[in-house]
């Protein structure tokens, strides 16, 4: 479990990041911090890992605060996925996915075959371990990326907007991927977006965010889009508008559903017709 108690974050020159966050994030569940820029998201999420410590408050990892751990070998045993990936650009695939593990002490030989096991647990051809990341494609790094965060077998696994670099195709491909891969390996996941979609889709829990933090809403997707705590929720997740603000219209071949902008999203479907 992931706890934040009270936490405050003030930068040099009185940039306010965080003002007073408190949330406890389950383990085994994928949880989306969303809000617009500057909304304090990405400072939370790295402060799990100690790569921005808080002001004032604690983070905790199972009950302890991670101010008392080593830094390094804290980042070291969490899993890290970002944007672009941040690959290597001198390490091949199969050695930008051992670099961790190797760190820690892992057998050159067992951190590969591991990393080969990943490379296909992240639907990545094992032909590709011995290129290096400027001859991968947008959507191959990022893999690569996930390959590696996963590579020590981390029980926390960060994201910061992974997807948010490739192309819309791609960027399904690889949310559906996720989906898998969470359904399979059941990791602790914090997720960062600016994308209410993304978070929908990808998370158990969505903790929506105004500036300096300030939590707005958390709860399930369901819980969030049938009763959205404030103006500011409706407005963020589009309510009212968009694909959420749906209709029933009456066709002579049945009902179908409807959204703001009059186009067509489904048909509804009577079951007790076998």
């Amino acid at each position: 479990m992931i706890g934040f108690e009270n936490v405050r974050k003030e930068y040099p020159g009185g940039t306010l990041a965080v003002e007073d966050f408190t949330l406890e994030i389950a383990s085994h569940e994928a949880v989306a911090l969303v809000g617009t820029s500057g909304s304090g998201k990405t400072t939370l999420m790295r402060m799990i890992n100690r790569m921005v410590d808080p002001t004032s408050g604690r983070v905790t990892i199972d009950g302890e605060d991670v101010a008392g751990m080593n830094p390094v070998a804290l980042r070291r045993s969490i899993g890290y996925v970002m944007q672009a990936s941040g690959l290597l650009p001198h390490r091949t695939v199969l050695d930008n996915i051992t670099t961790v593990p190797e760190l820690r002490g892992t057998a050159k030989g067992e951190a590969r075959e591991r990393a080969r096991e990943l490379m296909d647990t992240v639907g990545l051809d094992p032909e590709l371990a011995s290129r290096y990341p400027a001859q991968l494609s947008g959507g191959q790094q990022q893999r690569v990326g996930v390959a590696r965060g996963l590579a020590a077998d981390p029980n926390i696994l960060l994201m910061d907007e992974p997807f948010g670099a490739v192309d819309p195709i791609v960027r399904d491909e690889l949310q559906q991927e996720l989906i898998r891969l969470q359904r399979d390996i059941g990791k602790t996941i914090v997720f960062v977006t600016h994308d209410i979609d993304e978070a929908f889709l990808l998370g158990d829990q969505v903790v929506i965010l105004e500036k300096g933090a300030k939590i707005a809403q958390v709860g399930t997707p369901s819980e969030i889009i049938e009763n959205p705590a404030s103006d500011f929720v409706a407005s963020f997740i589009g309510a009212e508008r968009g694909k959420r603000a749906l209709h029933l219209k009456q066709t002579p071949t049945g009902t179908v559903v409807v959204d703001a902008e009059g186009r067509t999203q489904g048909a509804l479907r009577d079951e007790s017709v076998s």
